[in-house]
């Protein structure tokens, strides 16, 4: 059964502590959005397709799948060293380098790079608040 947290987490989680959800979501979009619509030399990118990809490899790496997603968007958009980049951070965040730091997008931008840190971090903690609420949610019916 899917979980998601825009037909099920929102909703439990505002009912369980009113305007959270709202604040949460608020959070969760704002960065989502966020865009120079640059890509390091390129001016006028739409990056929405990458972000999504990006976010929805973060969600993949913790076993949330989304059956509306074409997963082939993430092979193509997102290289070796930018996946490790990601898995690194969300799942081992200690074992974080600068070496694995530079290895990825070589010639972006420092901001760039930042935004991908917050697109990551962000998606992994909506990723643990729907474990979270699913629980939650079992426990309650």
């Amino acid at each position: 059964q899917d979980y998601t947290w825009e037909d099920h987490g929102y909703s439990l989680i505002n009912r369980l502590y009113p305007d959270v959800g709202q604040l949460l979501d608020e959070k969760f979009q704002v960065v989502y959005n966020l865009t120079y619509n640059t890509m390091a030399m390129h001016c006028g990118v739409d990056t929405s397709v990458l972000r999504r990809a990006i976010w929805n490899y973060v969600h993949c790496v913790f076993g949330i799948r989304y059956d509306d997603y074409d997963y082939g968007e993430v092979n193509q958009l997102l290289e070796r060293n930018l996946k490790i980049y990601i898995k690194t951070v969300a799942c081992y965040p200690e074992k974080t380098t600068k070496q694995t730091y530079t290895q990825f997008w070589r010639h972006f931008k420092h901001s760039e790079k930042v935004h991908i840190n917050l697109l990551l971090l962000e998606a992994r903690m909506q990723a643990a608040l729907l474990y979270a609420l699913r629980a939650v949610t079992r426990y309650m019916t």
